[in-house]
């Protein structure tokens, strides 16, 4: 009796031998990854063992998902490693991933003082937002932009933008003024993140409208659109403003101006092998600027408002400075902003408590060795937890105390112990745009209102890549005149 290959018991035999290949190179596999998982973990043991760490999971690492009563846990958790360990720690992600927490000036001013690159895994998620800009750009690339990008943020060209930042901050607190009295609660930072990308589109691209106002004209709606808030379709703010310098007469009036704004120099400029820059870089630079320009400051501004509401006597110490430096506030200019020495404690009192970036990551390109002997080997991520810096009791005495004092004139401290806008040579390049515009703000609103806490709302810090409150920033408003 003939036997045929294609008989069904033959296909039977056939198929079953290959699922039992399958399942043998599939357990295979997951031996040698659970191999590879432990060695990885027990070398990264030894080679850190000199950095302390607190009970983890040995697969979920210290992180663990957290309900909506207990988003604060993150938080709190920093706090107590940087009381518990006085310099830095380890942070176990998930399985063989590790990462150490650095909060100690002296260690922070060794990691910042070099060239590492951003940690790529951390920050990757942002690349398909804002591309790669100074934010994201690492070598020598982030170098030529960091050197292109400078004469933007000359105080030449920040003088005359005092009185663009004043005039957005009145629109966003003549909006408030239409509201229902000091018993409405409101979100400030909505309006703040509005008055905020306002200042910026005025600023550094020449926009004449404002993306605070609900009625736009034609012209208006068609950029609001193009834009999307600038952080989605900046094609078409780039697109504008090159038309425009197709024009030969706006070229040569453009070029005759002592200083550009940033969209200017972007389109003007040229790289050293002469050529400009690319669509796709000056679309990530615009996106890039945007980005910290606006929400950063948001961030910033929203959180000094809510420790002034919560510290009346500091607040009404700051009207009072404002007062007899502004009058009515009718006209603010630069020479205004030296002259409030106590609303700058303040201000920066508040970015100690609450900094508007929580953390900065590097991933180490070479081997690194601190000032107390400890070590760390190539390729590890290291955190500079700029909260844990700014908590650290061991140079912020009573750290969760509001005080400005802290920052009087005559106080000393470590110059890597406040590190609101980062340190080194990749500091924010827009700190003083940034400071500018807080100042303006915090001075224009006090004289027009009194800020009062919302009891039933209370916000609580996240620390993400830029600090928010996931249910807002809610206070109560008062009207002073």
């Amino acid at each position: 009796m003939g036997f045929s290959i294609f008989s069904p018991s033959r296909s039977l035999d056939g198929v079953s031998g290959f699922f039992q290949v399958v399942f043998l190179l599939s357990l295979f596999l997951v031996l040698f990854k659970a191999v590879q998982f432990y060695l990885r973990r027990q070398w990264l043991l030894k080679t850190l063992q000199k950095f302390p760490s607190t009970p983890s999971h040995w697969l979920w690492g210290h992180h663990q998902k957290v309900g909506r009563r207990e988003r604060d846990k993150e938080r709190q958790q920093i706090l107590s490693w940087v009381e518990k360990f006085p310099s830095a720690c380890l942070q176990w992600l998930s399985g063989s991933r590790v990462r150490v927490l650095l909060y100690d000036p002296d260690y922070v001013k060794v990691i910042l003082g070099r060239s590492d690159p951003k940690a790529s895994g951390i920050y990757q998620f942002l690349k398909p937002w804002i591309g790669y800009g100074l934010l994201l750009l690492n070598g020598k690339k982030w170098f030529l932009h960091r050197r292109m990008l400078t004469p933007a943020f000359h105080y030449d060209i920040l003088k005359p933008y005092i009185r663009i930042m004043a005039d957005s901050v009145n629109t966003m607190l003549e909006k408030w003024e239409k509201l229902d009295g000091q018993d409405h609660s409101l979100d400030v930072f909505h309006y703040i993140s509005m008055m905020t990308l306002d200042t910026v589109m005025k600023c550094a691209f020449s926009y004449q409208g404002s993306v605070q106002l609900d009625e736009l004209s034609s012209d208006g709606r068609l950029f609001y659109h193009a834009c999307q808030l600038a952080h989605e379709h900046t094609d078409g703010v780039i697109k504008m403003r090159k038309a425009q310098l197709q024009n030969k007469e706006e070229l040569e009036k453009l070029k005759k101006k002592r200083h550009l704004d940033f969209l200017d120099i972007l389109l003007l400029s040229k790289m050293e092998d002469g050529k400009s820059l690319s669509d796709e870089d000056l679309r990530a630079e615009v996106d890039t600027f945007m980005f910290e320009g606006h929400d950063t400051t948001a961030s910033g501004l929203s959180w000094i408002f809510y420790a002034l509401a919560t510290h009346p006597e500091h607040q009404q110490r700051c009207r009072e400075e404002v007062q007899s430096v502004l009058g009515d506030g009718t006209s603010v200019t630069w020479e205004h902003l030296d002259q409030m020495p106590y609303t700058t404690m303040c201000i920066k009192e508040a970015m100690r408590l609450y900094p508007p970036v929580p953390g900065v990551s590097r991933e180490l390109n070479t081997p690194v060795t601190f000032p107390d002997g400890r070590s760390l080997p190539k390729g590890i991520t290291v955190t500079i937890s700029i909260y844990g810096l700014h908590h650290n009791p061991r140079f912020w005495p009573n750290p969760k105390v509001f005080d400005p004092s802290r920052f009087a004139p005559d106080s000393s401290r470590h110059s890597y112990a406040f590190l609101p806008f980062s340190g080194g040579a990749r500091n924010c390049i827009g700190k003083q745009f940034a400071m500018n515009e807080m100042k303006v703000a915090v001075a224009l609103t006090l004289l027009r209102f009194e800020l009062l806490p919302d009891p039933t709302r209370i916000p609580v810090p996240m620390l993400r890549l830029v600090l928010k409150s996931k249910d807002g920033i809610y206070l109560r408003l008062k009207k002073l005149r």
